[in-house]
């Protein structure tokens, strides 16, 4: 059975602005569908993306970008990162930093979190004083989880303006059509990514302290053939981009949604007890990751079609997770929904590692918006990064007063 070839056009103003009708009229004609000028078949159900993420004939398998000499560092630090990784290097590595992101450890972090999220928001409010417009993005989403990260990991606090730009440039290399200035952007931030981590590295060496690198490099050291140097550098930098690009994206998208939606943000600031399923539904409404991609390493069939060896698939999970068939009214908002089996945080061996660090980090700062404001309104209308794969904001201005 041949699917129907999608004319969806990811790099369409249109498109990125808001992708779910263009998936909503593509779910209509096949759950899953080839893309000429992407290359790569489509899954836009929540069945068959799924089925993406958890068919293990179907892996993440790193090909360098090309030429070698161009992309030295970017392709280092993904040709040794754990989420490029399969078993049993992937089991091999899950295993030394699953620990940090135990529910017990994230949860003993919550105090900590809970104090950071509340002095930011009085800093927004104070400026803000009920009239004057502020930027939630920088004021926020931006500063508590690339904190929460850092201090997990051990970064210093004078370190960490560096780590959002070098972040942001290199996630920009997962987007199509990229622009030669954005590859090169990438490759820079990559290799001072490296330096820095490498240099962090050797002063834990020197002078272990309480933190996750001292945990890695005491590792590496004791049992050099578990951990490379490579691979201690480039999961300290996976680490610190997935663990707080999403989290931050989701805070924009999330309140964005629910400015938009000001019955069901009265209705979870007269019920904070509704903030875990709300945070679950603000993941699921507007999908911080849209796009994942899978290698197949072997002919697998989904949904009648074929997916041969070596071709790429990739699981739309923002289409997903607005699928008529496992969401009941999949394009309201509803911070009560109880029924809520989402993929934003991907699924399989791949389920993200640090899903209990994200889930503390958005409670606790849409609970401090919350319960340290009594006024939340738009002030100005947002400003949306231009990339679809990775999905947010890069400006949301609001007036808050207390």
């Amino acid at each position: 059975m041949a699917a129907p070839a999608v004319p969806l056009d990811l790099s369409d103003p249109a498109v990125v602005a808001d992708p779910y009708p263009a998936f909503a009229r593509a779910r209509e004609q096949a759950p899953v569908q080839w893309h000429e000028g992407l290359g790569l078949w489509l899954a836009f159900t929540h069945a068959e993306s799924n089925a993406v993420l958890r068919d293990r004939r179907l892996g993440r398998i790193w090909r360098d970008r090309v030429p070698a000499e161009r992309f030295g560092q970017f392709n280092l630090i993904h040709r040794n990162a754990l989420l490029e990784m399969e078993p049993p290097d992937h089991t091999r590595l899950r295993r030394l930093v699953s620990a940090a992101f135990a529910r017990g450890h994230v949860e003993r972090l919550r105090p900590w979190v809970e104090d950071l999220a509340r002095e930011l928001v009085d800093g927004l409010v104070e400026r803000s004083a009920g009239s004057e417009p502020v930027d939630v993005l920088s004021g926020m989403a931006e500063q508590l989880p690339v904190a929460v990260i850092a201090e997990l990991l051990g970064v210093p606090e004078a370190d960490r303006p560096l780590l959002r730009p070098w972040s942001n440039a290199i996630v920009k290399m997962y987007e199509y059509g990229r622009t030669t200035a954005v590859e090169d952007a990438a490759e820079r931030a990559a290799a001072e990514f490296v330096a820095y981590l490498r240099e962090l590295a050797a002063e834990r060496r020197a002078a272990p302290g309480d933190d996750l690198v001292s945990s890695l490099v005491a590792v590496r050291d004791a049992e050099g053939d578990r951990l490379t140097e490579d691979e201690l550098v480039t999961t300290c930098i996976l680490l610190l981009n997935a663990g707080h690009e999403a989290t931050v994206n989701v805070s924009g998208n999330g309140l964005l949604a629910l400015l938009e939606h000001p019955d069901q943000l009265a209705r979870l600031r007269a019920d904070p007890a509704l903030l875990p399923t709300a945070v679950e539904e603000l993941l699921r409404f507007d999908s911080p990751l849209q796009l994942f991609e899978r290698t197949a390493t072997a002919d697998v069939e989904l949904a009648g079609v074929t997916v041969r060896e070596g071709q790429k698939v990739a699981a739309l999970l923002g289409a997903a997770n607005r699928d008529p068939a496992v969401f009941a009214d999949p394009g309201a908002l509803d911070v009560g929904r109880a029924d809520n089996p989402h993929i934003s945080f991907g699924a399989g061996v791949h389920f993200c590692i640090g899903a209990p660090l994200a889930r503390v980090e958005l409670q606790t700062s849409f609970g401090a918006l919350l319960a340290r404001t009594t006024r939340l309104e738009p002030a100005a209308p947002p400003r949306r990064r231009p990339e679809f794969v990775i999905r947010g904001l890069a400006e949301l201005p609001v007036v808050l007063a207390r």
